[in-house]
């Protein structure tokens, strides 16, 4: 089962919980029993009355996801400041916290943790990797975006801002490892931002491989992944599908096909046996591969450098944890050096649906590489 289903359904039972427990906490709120003179049926309307309101202004503004994340979080903490007005009680039993103050300070901790999260999607930092080689390479400089599922937290025209930032560094080759558009993009959204993305400068050029969603999921959007490919090209950017470039007769870039993609979607992609045979070996192999799912294949290759997104870097705690536990990605953060291969997969740039980022930072990657 994929991972992001396992999380949602997880955080659905969560939600229920959370409702549950809420909806009886407000319940219990002196300043609500005095505002129903104490009626039991008139404090258990109003306290379900704010939690639908308060689902209802999360649903508008955000989205459900986002709802159940706010909800799980708020009863996490109000479930633990209860605990401990507990254990004051039990050793001072002179000292009963208010449920009022307790109320107040569960509000107050939610708004800033999550808070933190939003900050930490919304500010986009650069992430730099200075790796070595014992092949004859010089000085490689990639850059490296991944995961920014246009118009979630940034729209098209909205990337130039980061793509200035970007052009501060010295490029030789930049690279973009899938999930650029998401399921809900919209078709201008999407050529604003390969316009955005085109103005990237570069030594030699900017490569751009499919993640899962570069396709779309439903068929519900107004542009398919040809038009997205043709839209690159008009910008400069170069699709590369199980197929590999010879760069400045020093690198290789091995670009593949999704994970996702199958012979009933459109052709299962190439081994990665079957990318490298033809292959110089004395020259540096950069592997573009969205999902970190082939490392035993990609090892035994040895190629030099595989480059994925996908994971959001975990995007939240505890996923960031539960998703290592479960193992279905092999790295879901930073560098990996395994045999002669050195690995790194990028928290990515956006986010898909949550608006949170509270396990990681939104980031563009520097690779430097010396040999």
């Amino acid at each position: 089962m994929h991972i992001w289903l396992i999380a949602l359904t997880v955080a659905l039972v969560l939600f229920g919980a959370s409702l549950a427990y809420l909806t009886n906490r407000i319940y219990n709120l002196q300043f609500i029993n005095s505002l129903c003179g104490g009626i039991h049926s008139r404090r258990l309307i109003l306290a379900i009355v704010i939690v639908v309101a308060c689902i209802t202004i999360i649903v508008v503004t955000m989205n459900l996801t986002n709802a159940v994340i706010v909800f799980v979080h708020l009863t996490f903490f109000w479930l633990l400041m209860d605990i401990i007005a507990k254990i004051i009680y039990s050793f001072n039993g002179h000292v009963k916290v208010s449920g009022n103050i307790i109320a107040l300070v569960v509000l107050l901790i939610t708004v800033v943790y999550l808070g933190f999260g939003w900050y930490n999607l919304h500010r986009v930092v650069q992430t730099e990797y200075n790796l070595s080689s014992e092949k004859e390479t010089g000085e490689i400089n990639i850059l490296q975006i991944a995961d920014s599922h246009i118009g979630t937290s940034f729209h098209g025209d909205e990337m130039s801002k980061y793509i200035d930032e970007m052009n501060k560094n010295d490029i030789d080759v930049a690279v973009i490892t899938g999930d650029f558009v998401d399921d809900s993009t919209t078709k201008q959204d999407m050529i604003e931002a390969c316009r955005s993305i085109g103005k990237l400068e570069t030594r030699y050029g900017i490569y751009f491989v499919f993640g899962n969603h570069d396709k779309g999921y439903y068929n519900n959007r107004k542009f398919t992944g040809e038009e997205l490919v043709k839209e690159l090209e008009k910008n400069g950017v170069r699709t590369l599908q199980d197929e590999a470039v010879l760069i400045d007769d020093r690198f290789y870039l091995i670009g593949r096909k999704d994970a996702s993609e199958t012979v009933e979607k459109s052709g299962a992609r190439r081994s990665m046996e079957e990318l490298t045979k033809d292959l110089d070996p004395d020259k540096y192999m950069v592997v573009l591969d969205h999902q970190p799912v082939d490392y035993d294949a990609q090892q035994k290759s040895e190629v030099d450098l595989v480059l994925s997104g996908h994971t959001h870097g975990g995007q939240m705690l505890p996923l960031t944890y539960l998703m290592q536990y479960i193992g279905e990605n092999k790295s879901i953060y930073g560098l990996k050096h395994l045999g002669k291969t050195d690995f790194i997969v990028t928290s990515g740039i956006s986010d898909w649906s949550l608006k949170f980022k509270t396990g990681c930072r939104s980031e563009y990657v520097l690779i430097r590489i010396n040999g």
